[in-house]
């Protein structure tokens, strides 16, 4: 997957979302210590920079060792900095790109639709509805409520600008 997106978005930044890396470490957790944990694995993320994560995530690997729990903490440090990409812009977008709920929500609003449908004559129908959808959230809902400020992002690019320059 991953070669397939630096060939088809070159330069584009790889981001795991927070939901799929709590599971994969709490999937090395057993059931009576989850809890626990998954506050500690909440907390490198609720950091206010990305380094402030890499050093709680260097604390929790090193806590979920004293709490014999290797595997779990050979998780956090081969993978929380793959759920970091969204260091990389202001920090009011965060809480908004660190999750996939944008992305689960359209799935939704999607199967919602198709099971009303039933069964489609063939893949173009399926297709056709989907590009609908997809064209009405676009027009409509996103145009009145702005999902990100832009402008924040047009001012990062501005300064990245100037400092390459």
């Amino acid at each position: 997957m991953l070669g397939a997106l630096e060939e088809v978005s070159p330069g584009a930044r790889y981001h795991r979302f927070t939901v799929h890396f709590y599971r994969n470490v709490l999937g090395r957790v057993p059931v009576t210590r989850r809890k626990a944990v998954a506050r500690m694995l909440k907390a490198i993320h609720a950091q206010e920079s990305r380094e402030a994560c890499g050093r709680k995530a260097g604390e929790v690997a090193d806590e979920l060792e004293s709490m014999r729990l290797g595997a779990a903490a050979g998780t956090v440090r081969d993978g929380f900095a793959e759920t970091l990409a969204y260091t990389e812009f202001p920090p009011e977008h965060w809480r908004r790109i660190r999750t996939n709920n944008g992305i689960e929500r359209i799935n939704r609003e999607i199967r919602r639709r198709a099971r009303v449908v039933g069964t489609f004559p063939d893949g173009n129908s399926a297709l056709m509805l989907v590009t609908a959808r997809l064209k009405y959230i676009a027009e409509h809902k996103w145009d009145k409520r702005r999902y990100l400020d832009m402008s924040k992002l047009e001012e990062m690019g501005e300064l990245r600008g100037k400092a390459e320059g």
